[in-house]
């Protein structure tokens, strides 16, 4: 064999077999490649070459499943049949879950809360009846609603000061700049908690009777445990208390703008239910993602009711302090029970079936395709 040019620079020749056609290569390798790979086995020098295994040379064994008729029409028709069977199931039981729902806003002129909407009306009371012809089946849970509320928008989200949030007491007096500009008062001094959404903080009141031959008979509201366990018992902690005292703790700070008292008044009945670890702030402060929400307020599961409302009338107390009508949203309160899917919820069920029946369609539809237009083996 014969090589021109700079033939100094080759060192031998051999041939390899290519993989994908049965021809020859002719392979050169340059001069002293061979006698260096050889000195480094020699003297133990490490490679970057991948070990010679299946692994790292990927010949591991794979499996490539043959979709054939046989197998996909069938397949189709179990997935549309398993769906429907699960879509059925879903919305029977969304069809006994109990809701019931009363707008509060005071839009209207003869809403009872119409003169709550009035401005410059503090402590504004106003009691919306309703009665049940059958018993709403306990446990009830108790939710507050409101529309056209963006939590999700991103300048309101970040207002907030983890640092805060967390106990720390050195970030009191130097609230975190995300809290512009509900982290100073107007006379500069820290507001703690600092924030857009400490300051929204939802503070509507209620209380619930139900009227027993014209005698009211307060129903018991449960308001413990209705925040996540990992807000109260990892993601939020109060500060150390300063002489015995929880209060001292917030020396040199003032409450937010619009909470009528401050953080370490929220519960002054109950201690593990105050401050940055009360039920109400942890459930607003984990905002929603849509406009139209509920946020869970109490519940109902003690005394007479722990096995739910029975039939007759009902009256509900709101001490309406939450405005809305600014930025044209609605609230509402709503009571409901729960099944072993959750809460009230048809579009699951819908939606399962819907998958379901267009699996079965197509099952029908391939099979009528295949026994008419279906190919033999040579063809194939």
């Amino acid at each position: 064999m014969r090589f021109v040019g700079r033939t100094s620079h080759v060192c031998d020749v051999y041939y390899g077999r290519s993989i994908r056609k049965a021809e020859k290569l002719i392979q050169v390798r340059p001069c002293g490649e061979r006698d260096r790979s050889n000195r480094m086995k020699n003297e133990g020098e490490t490679t970057e070459r991948p070990d010679n295994t299946a692994f790292t040379q990927q010949r591991l064994p794979a499996w490539q499943p043959i979709l054939s008729a046989g197998i996909i029409i069938p397949g189709f028709l179990l997935i549309g049949l398993a769906f429907i069977g699960i879509g059925v199931g879903l919305f029977l039981t969304s069809q006994t879950i109990q809701v019931l729902e009363r707008d509060y806003t005071g839009i209207a002129k003869d809403s009872p809360c119409f003169s709550c909407t009035i401005p410059n009306t503090p402590n504004c009371t106003c009691e919306i009846t309703f009665a049940l012809s059958e018993l709403f089946k306990g446990p009830i849970f108790f939710y507050y609603g409101l529309s056209n509320y963006y939590q999700n928008f991103r300048k309101y989200g970040v207002s907030k000061d983890y640092n805060q949030l967390t106990g720390d007491t050195q970030y009191f007096k130097s609230p975190d700049n995300f809290c512009f500009p509900f982290d100073y008062d107007s006379k500069k001094n820290p507001i703690v908690p600092c924030g857009a959404i400490a300051n929204s903080m939802f503070n509507d009141t209620f209380e619930l009777y139900q009227i027993i031959n014209g005698t009211k008979k307060q129903v018991p509201l449960d308001g413990k445990g209705i925040s996540w366990w990992t807000d109260y018992n990892l993601k939020y902690r109060n500060p150390v208390l300063v002489d015995g005292s929880f209060a001292k703790a917030f020396n040199g700070t003032v409450k937010p703008i619009n909470w009528p008292k401050p953080a370490y008044e929220l519960d002054l009945t109950d201690q593990n239910n105050n401050g940055f670890l009360n039920q109400d702030f942890l459930v607003w402060m984990r905002r929603s993602a849509l406009p139209d929400f509920r946020k869970l307020y109490r519940r109902i599961t003690e005394g007479d009711y722990s096995g739910g409302l029975p039939a007759g009338n009902y009256s509900l107390t709101v001490h309406y302090n939450y405005p809305v009508m600014s930025f044209d949203g609605k609230k509402k309160v709503v009571f409901s029970n729960v099944s072993w899917m959750g809460g009230k919820n048809d579009f699951l069920g819908i939606a399962y079936l819907v998958v379901g029946s267009l699996c079965v369609v197509m099952s029908v539809v391939m099979l009528i395709v295949y026994a008419k237009f279906k190919f033999s083996d040579d063809d194939v």
